[in-house]
């Protein structure tokens, strides 16, 4: 006589599994469109090599992610309400950033886009926000003007001559 232990599978943390799903889901479609691009090899890289190892790695994590929240030591969460004003403002702050960076330049650009994104938390502090700014502006600084060289405005046009 066997005796079968019968397990249902209940997901104990709602926003870990969402956030597996999205991986998964994510990460299948960058690997998949990089399929349509030429593939190479490790030492000759082609231009689908990245995208579809990071799709791969990107699906991976998304399906440890997925199992973690069915497990019986997951904390259990659930998902939050949906807030579309804080997905509005920041969305917004990017497109803000889009429409200033060629007039007002790279500097006025990444403070406001800090600023009025930052303002979407609850947690947010002048002091906190005014250092994030700043270490934003001089990482990118560094990263797209002197690393790789990309030319664009820095200060406003009225700046400029």
């Amino acid at each position: 006589m066997s005796i079968k232990k019968e397990r249902n599978l209940k997901i104990r943390n709602q926003r870990d599994f969402g956030a597996g799903i999205m991986y998964i889901v994510i990460g299948l479609f960058f690997a998949i469109v990089a399929t349509q691009y030429q593939y190479g090899t490790a030492a000759k890289m082609g231009p689908g090599y990245f995208p579809f190892w990071l799709g791969t790695l990107m699906t991976a994590l998304g399906l440890l992610v997925l199992v973690r929240s069915l497990g019986a030591k997951a904390a259990i969460e659930a998902i939050p309400k949906f807030n579309w004003r804080i997905i509005g403002q920041i969305t917004g702050a990017i497109v803000l950033y889009g429409l200033l960076l060629p007039k007002m330049g790279f500097l006025i650009a990444v403070v406001v886009l800090v600023f009025v994104s930052a303002s979407a938390s609850k947690e947010f502090t002048w002091k906190g926000t005014t250092i994030n700014a700043a270490f934003l502006v001089t990482f990118t600084y560094s990263v797209f003007v002197v690393g790789l060289k990309l030319q664009f405005p820095l200060l406003p046009v009225f700046f400029q001559q």
